[in-house]
């Protein structure tokens, strides 16, 4: 999943600041290299090789790759009674000490480093002026996606409409609130729009995640009158499957993000032109929440 192909899981952030040209090449990606003692390796990449990163006035496509190299546990645990079995014969004592376990343990990982091949992690990005789209909404490649752009100079936040109004997050006995991007807000947002007739919980096919004070639910397929009982009861919609008449996507309203959103597209002939025409429904998607929203915002802390 990403920007360009497939259904979309997005992330809306704001460039706070920004060099006029960013110098992407500067961090450019590098493979790590066989036998290599580098576990990770991060970069920027073009869309396409020898593609241009500035795609307009003000407007960058970017990729990041996430190289990372670490042995798979099963073959390590494999690889490790080996070696204690070598240790035992060759010592002639039946029990191997646990300090030199942990050694032939960090020997076994060291030895498969040589052989393993890197996984790869791909994520598409674009900068349009100071609006950021990440292609992605897993903090842990959000986090690394902020961090490389930082390096280049871009300096962003995540844009939620009430980061924009400086709401606070109202207290919450149910939910903990632990970043400071997060709100219950969206979760009293996702809440009223059980009442709206454009942006709709999904009723046939849905899923929902519930948080109550005992414990997390999760309700499949025709969730409304399941969903309307424990809200009722105080539960609080940590997210959803929601669908307007254009299109359905997850909606994370603690963190105000777009999981799974499917995007039906013209054909074109150009990455670039298809592109645009996605961010611009993805865009499309976040204006309509950031309008009901808005109209909903006095109801919130009610």
């Amino acid at each position: 999943m990403g920007l360009l192909t497939g259904s979309a899981s997005v992330t809306r952030c704001i460039a706070t600041s920004r060099p006029d040209n960013p110098e992407f090449d500067d961090l450019a990606f590098e493979e790590i290299l066989p036998g290599s003692t580098i576990r990770e390796r991060v970069g920027f990449l073009p869309f396409e090789p020898g593609a241009q990163y500035q795609i307009g006035q003000h407007r960058w496509a970017f990729r990041i790759r996430i190289d990372t190299l670490k042995p798979d546990a099963t073959a390590v645990q494999e690889h490790l009674k080996e070696l204690i079995r070598a240790e035992k014969e060759a010592t002639g004592t039946p029990f191997v000490h646990p300090r030199k376990r942990r050694s032939l343990k960090q020997f076994a990982e060291e030895d498969l480093l040589l052989k393993a091949t890197p996984r790869s992690r791909v994520i598409e990005c674009c900068l349009d002026d100071h609006a950021l789209w990440i292609g992605t909404t897993a903090k842990t490649h959000i986090g690394t996606v902020l961090g490389q752009l930082y390096q280049v100079g871009v300096v962003s936040d995540f844009k939620t409409p009430w980061m924009n109004e400086s709401d606070e997050s109202p207290p919450s006995e149910i939910i903990d609130v632990g970043e400071p991007w997060q709100s219950v807000l969206g979760c009293r947002f996702l809440r009223l729009l059980l009442e709206d007739a454009e942006i709709a919980v999904e009723p046939e096919s849905g899923a929902v995640r519930l948080a109550t004070r005992d414990a997390r639910i999760t309700l499949t397929g025709a969730v409304m009158p399941d969903l309307l009982r424990y809200v009722e009861r105080g539960a609080e919609i940590l997210n959803a499957k929601m669908a307007t008449a254009e299109a359905t996507f997850r909606f994370d309203a603690l963190n105000y993000r777009l999981g799974a959103l499917r995007i039906e597209t013209e054909s074109h002939e150009h990455w670039e032109e298809l592109l645009d025409e996605r961010l611009e429904k993805i865009e499309a998607v976040y204006d309509l929440l950031d309008r009901k929203y808005a109209t909903l915002r006095p109801r919130l802390e009610k």
